[in-house]
């Protein structure tokens, strides 16, 4: 069970760079082309277009999940302890007003509930 835990956790940790890069591919500008035929089989703007989608797809993949989650308190501790990292251990616990060990078991149940919903983690 530990080691599920942890392969969901860095998912959701990802999950920030993901919108990054994401939200970076967005600034660049739009590929020219000039009509000069190139011999490569490999086409770079094709190749950014399609890691684009793919991160797209990725992300709302984990925010649909995310948004499957019903709980508050859940809600809390994925987005603001694990993804976004707003709080400490100390501050989500007292933010939830719950000991360190609650505070532990329903990040657990959290992470357990996201992966439920989460189509690509095999847990």
């Amino acid at each position: 069970m530990r080691q599920d835990v942890k392969k969901i956790r860095n998912l959701l940790k990802q999950y920030a760079k993901l919108k990054r890069d994401l939200t970076a591919f967005n600034q660049v500008s739009s590929p020219s082309f000039d009509g000069v035929s190139s011999h490569s089989s490999r086409n770079g703007a094709e190749s950014r277009l399609i890691n684009h989608v793919d991160l797209a797809y990725q992300l709302k993949e984990v925010e649909d999940a995310l948004n499957a989650i019903d709980d508050p308190q859940y809600q809390f501790i994925l987005h603001d302890y694990v993804i976004e990292k707003r709080f400490t251990r100390n501050e989500a616990c007292n933010q939830l007003s719950v000991s360190v060990s609650k505070f532990n078991y329903m990040k657990n149940e959290a992470l357990h509930a996201f992966a439920k919903f989460y189509s690509d983690l095999t847990v």
